[in-house]
């Protein structure tokens, strides 16, 4: 392949990727404007209340939110991360070879740790 054909191959690549950024641009775009659009503007009492799962709000509306469920936040991140970059090290396993190896033994490493400290803070009551 000569460098024109190279870089006439790359153009098209990185047109497709413009294309595709472009219209999701767009698309975004479109999706925010619309509800501008059509969504009624008349405020009133009953619609700027706090709802509350169908009870009578009452209280202030600020309060220091109890994070239940950080830990389990932290570990789906850390574990959906993890099975994403398992599955590509799994499907080339025969092509990476020790330097491969040795990065996912450590990737492993760290999301134990991450995994021990998230178990730790699950466990600690005084947090909820």
């Amino acid at each position: 392949m000569s460098l024109v054909g190279g870089l006439k191959e790359m153009r098209s690549d990185l047109l497709l990727v413009l294309l595709t950024a472009g219209f999701a641009t767009a698309a975004s775009v479109i999706m925010l404007i619309i509800p501008l659009i059509i969504a009624p503007k008349k405020p009133n009492k009953p619609k700027e209340i706090q709802y509350e799962c169908g009870q009578i709000p009452s209280g202030a509306g600020k309060f220091p939110l109890m994070m239940q469920y950080y830990a389990y936040l932290l570990m789906f991140v850390a574990f959906d991360v993890m099975s994403m970059f398992l599955f590509a090290w799994g499907i080339s396993i025969y092509n990476v070879g020790l330097s491969g190896f040795l990065a996912v033994i450590l990737f492993i490493g760290v999301l134990l740790i991450t995994l021990a400290f998230t178990l730790y803070h699950a466990a600690r009551r005084e947090l909820w």
